[in-house]
C-alpha cells in the first residue's frame, strides 16, 4: 500500500490545504473516494488512518484533507495550534476548499494510472456530512456521496435571541474544546456569510436536488448530531439508504488519540456498510 501524506496544496483562500492519499499500486485507475472531517476535526483525528487503509486495501483511491482553516497548520496538522484560523473558517471557504481537492486529483498527472477521476464518491463525517451533500449537488463529477453521522440543517446550530446578539456586538463567541483545553473562537463573519449564502447552504435544498445515490448512516445514540437529522434526510430523497448503527455514537466509537492497530467495531460496521453502497 502507497501512503503519502502531508501533500500540500493551494486553496483559495491564501492558507494550504493539507491532504494524504491512500491507494495500492497497480496501475491500473481506481474510483476516488475524498473524506471531509467535521467541526473541531482534522484528517488525522481517532481512528481516520486506519479507516483510509481499509478503503485503499479494497481497491480505491482514498483522499482525506484538513480544510484551510479548520486550526491546523502545516507544521502541526493535528489539533489547533492556529485559533485565528479556526475563527474566521465559514461554509464556504469549506466547500471551496473541497473544490480545490476535486480539482486537483482531476488535474494531477502523477496520478492518472491510479486514479479514476471520471468517479469520484464524498464520504462527509458531521459538519462535513452536509458539506459533502451541498458539494454534490453542484458538481458533476461526483458520482455518489455518503454522510457519515451528518447534519441536516447548518441553520439551526446557530444561537439566537441575546447569545446571537452579543456575538454580533462583541464580533467573536468561544467554543470550548473539552480535550484541548482550549477557548475556540468563532468569528461574527462566521454567521453573516451563512445569511448572506442563505439559499446554497441550506443541505434540505441540496439534498432534494441530488440525482446520484446517497447513503446516510447513524447512530442511534449519537450524542453530538440527532438520529432525527438523519431521518429528515432519508426522507427528502427517494434515492436516499438509511442504515442506523444499534447504540452508535457520534464518532462510531473512535476517539483521539486513538492508539490501536484496529478499527472500534461500530466504525468498522460503517466502513462495511459504506464499502457495500459504493461497489453496487
Amino acid at each position: 500500500m502507497t501512503i503519502e501524506k502531508n501533500i500540500n496544496i493551494n486553496g483559495k483562500h491564501h492558507k494550504p490545504i493539507l491532504l494524504d492519499v491512500f491507494y495500492t499500486k497497480t496501475e491500473k485507475p481506481k474510483n476516488i473516494v475524498i473524506f471531509c472531517h467535521g467541526f473541531k476535526g482534522y484528517k488525522d483525528w481517532g481512528a481516520w488512518n486506519i479507516m483510509a487503509e481499509q478503503f485503499a486495501a479494497n481497491n480505491y483511491f482514498f483522499i482525506k484533507f484538513n480544510f484551510s482553516h479548520n486550526g491546523g497548520t502545516v507544521e502541526q496538522p493535528i489539533d489547533f495550534p492556529d485559533l485565528e484560523a479556526f475563527g474566521n473558517n465559514n461554509f464556504l471557504k469549506e466547500l471551496d476548499d473541497l473544490e480545490s481537492v476535486i480539482q486537483w486529483i482531476t488535474n494531477n498527472n502523477k496520478y492518472k494510472l491510479e486514479a479514476n477521476s471520471n468517479s469520484i464518491s464524498l464520504i462527509g463525517h458531521s459538519r462535513g456530512g452536509g458539506i459533502v451533500a451541498i458539494k454534490a449537488s453542484e458538481n458533476s463529477k461526483i458520482k455518489k456521496v455518503i454522510s457519515w453521522a451528518g447534519v441536516s440543517d447548518f441553520g439551526s446550530k446557530f444561537p439566537n435571541g441575546a447569545i446571537l446578539e452579543n456575538w454580533k456586538k462583541n464580533n467573536i463567541a468561544y467554543i470550548p474544546n473539552a480535550r484541548t483545553k482550549q477557548e475556540m473562537p468563532l468569528y461574527f463573519q462566521f454567521y453573516q456569510n451563512f445569511k448572506a449564502h442563505e439559499n446554497r447552504l441550506t443541505i434540505k435544498t441540496a439534498v432534494q436536488n441530488l440525482t446520484i445515490p446517497y447513503l446516510i448512516i447513524h447512530g442511534t445514540e449519537d450524542e453530538t448530531i440527532n438520529i432525527q437529522e438523519a431521518i429528515n434526510q432519508y426522507s427528502w430523497n427517494s434515492n436516499n439508504q438509511f442504515v442506523k448503527i444499534e447504540g452508535g455514537n457520534h464518532s462510531f466509537d473512535s476517539v483521539q488519540p486513538w492508539q490501536e492497530n484496529f478499527l472500534p467495531n461500530d466504525l468498522e460496521k460503517v466502513i462495511k456498510h459504506t464499502l457495500q453502497f459504493l461497489m453496487k
